[in-house]
C-alpha cells in the first residue's frame, strides 16, 4: 500500500520506504527520507518489563505485569492483553504498556501515522493512544468498539474519526494504519484503504504518556479504562 507517498509503509514486519524528501526532526531517516519516530516490535522474552524502541531513538517503555510478553502465535511474537470486564472496578494500571511523554511522540503540526498489527476475538478497548478526550493539547488513538477499528485525531482545529468497514475481531492478524495529514485522515487495513475523511485537526501536543492497552487516567466508574483484549505484534509511529 502506498499512503499518498508520505511515509514508510509497514506490512507485516517489513518496512518499505516510499517517502521522498527530507525527514522531520523527530526521527532518523531511512534511505528514502522517511522518519520513524518509534517502533515497538514487542519481541521481548516472557516476563520482560521493558518495551524496546527498535528505531534507535531510545523511547523505551514499561510493560505492566499483567501484560503477557513473549507470546508466539502464527509466526509472530508479541504481547497478550487478557480480557477485563468493561467499566467494572478496580482499575488495572498494570494491564498497560506505557512510554513516558516525549515531544517526538506528539504529532504537533506534522503529518503523522500510527500502525499496529493486532489479533483479537473481542470487541472493545483502546489499542494505542496519547492523551484522552478532554485533555489540553489534543489527543490521538486507535480503538476497536464492536470489533470495528476506529482512528481519532483531535487538535486545535478540530477532531476527525475514521472507521474500518469490516469487523476485525475474527481471531486473525490484521495490520491497521492510520495517517493524519494536514487536510484529513486515512485508515488502511491489510494494505487496503478502508476510510478517508477530509478536514483539519491542527496542532496536537500533550504531556501524557503513550499508552498501549487502555487509558492511564480512569476509575472504571465515571471514566472507563477501555482495556484492550487480544494480541499485538508491533506498534509503529511515523512523522514528517
Amino acid at each position: 500500500m502506498r499512503s499518498r507517498g508520505r511515509f514508510a509503509v509497514v506490512v507485516g514486519v517489513t518496512t518499505v520506504a516510499v517517502l521522498a524528501g527530507t525527514a522531520g526532526a523527530a526521527g532518523a531517516s531511512d534511505e528514502a527520507g522517511g522518519s520513524t519516530v518509534a517502533r515497538y516490535d514487542m519481541n521481548e522474552r516472557p516476563g520482560a518489563r521493558t518495551m524496546v524502541d527498535s528505531s534507535g531513538h531510545g523511547l523505551n517503555g514499561v510493560v505492566g505485569s499483567e501484560v503477557i510478553t513473549g507470546v508466539s502465535t502464527s509466526n509472530a511474537t508479541g504481547y497478550r492483553f487478557t480480557r477485563l470486564e468493561p467499566d467494572t472496578p478496580p482499575t488495572h494500571p498494570r494491564h498497560l504498556a506505557t512510554v513516558g511523554s516525549a515531544p517526538a511522540l506528539n504529532p504537533g503540526g506534522r503529518d503523522f501515522a500510527v500502525t499496529v498489527r493486532l489479533r483479537t476475538q473481542y470487541h472493545f478497548g483502546n489499542i494505542v493512544q496519547k492523551g484522552q478526550a478532554t485533555v489540553d493539547g489534543g489527543n490521538f488513538k486507535l480503538q476497536i468498539p464492536n470489533g470495528i477499528v476506529q482512528c481519532l485525531f483531535r487538535g486545535d482545529r478540530g477532531s476527525l474519526i475514521v472507521s474500518s468497514r469490516s469487523r476485525l475481531n475474527d481471531g486473525n492478524w490484521h495490520t491497521v494504519r492510520c495517517e493524519r495529514i494536514a487536510d484529513g485522515l486515512t485508515l488502511a487495513v491489510d494494505g487496503r484503504v478502508e476510510a478517508k475523511r477530509l478536514g483539519r485537526t491542527g496542532y496536537i501536543a500533550n504531556s501524557w504518556p503513550l499508552s498501549i492497552g487502555g487509558k492511564t487516567a480512569c476509575d472504571q466508574v465515571g471514566v472507563g479504562c477501555d482495556y484492550y483484549a487480544g494480541d499485538l505484534d508491533y506498534v509503529q509511529l511515523e512523522a514528517r
